[in-house]
């Protein structure tokens, strides 16, 4: 199922294929107005949003954390900070988030991260037998089963997403 490509290369892509898991690469043109990177990918690839996932930093008792959700709906900041043991949680400064993944915004891939946190996945993930998250730049998608991500992430999935 791997289907790589040099120029695709990113620390999420070399991170699958050093672990050996199975993933497919789904570029797309990258539209610089696009106001919702996730909704674009979906949009532009004719994929279900409900299967592509996105990929926040939160703040969590001053530590950095990283929630998986569906692109068609929110992240329930409280329902995240319940998952992680803590009473409420913030958006991560953007600055914050890029120093800590080595990505910049709208490309930040749960894999491959420059320091790994704490994750969070959806369980909505769970009903699919892939999903969709970045790739590690705007513009790429990687297609990986759930349980794969969990694994590579030592995720936790929890009910923290809304409107999916």
């Amino acid at each position: 199922m791997a289907k790589k490509m040099a120029s695709q290369g990113t620390p999420a892509t070399a991170a699958l294929a050093a672990a050996g898991v199975p993933f497919v690469l789904h570029p797309y043109a990258h539209d610089p107005s696009a106001s919702s990177y996730g909704l674009e990918a979906a949009e532009v690839l004719g994929i279900d949003p409900a299967r592509v996932f996105k990929t926040l930093m939160v703040e969590v008792e001053g530590r950095l954390a990283v929630a998986i959700v569906p692109v068609s709906g929110n992240l329930d900041l409280k329902s995240v900070a319940a998952s992680l043991g803590s009473k409420k949680a913030a958006m991560a400064d953007p600055k914050a988030a890029e120093r800590r993944t080595g990505y910049v915004l709208g490309g930040i891939s749960p894999l491959g991260q420059r320091q790994p946190s704490p994750t969070v996945l959806d369980d909505s993930a769970l009903a699919f037998e892939t999903i969709l998250v970045s790739g590690g730049r705007r513009g790429l998608g990687i297609e990986l089963s759930p349980a794969d991500l969990v694994s590579l992430t030592q995720a936790i999935t929890a009910s923290i997403g809304t409107g999916k």
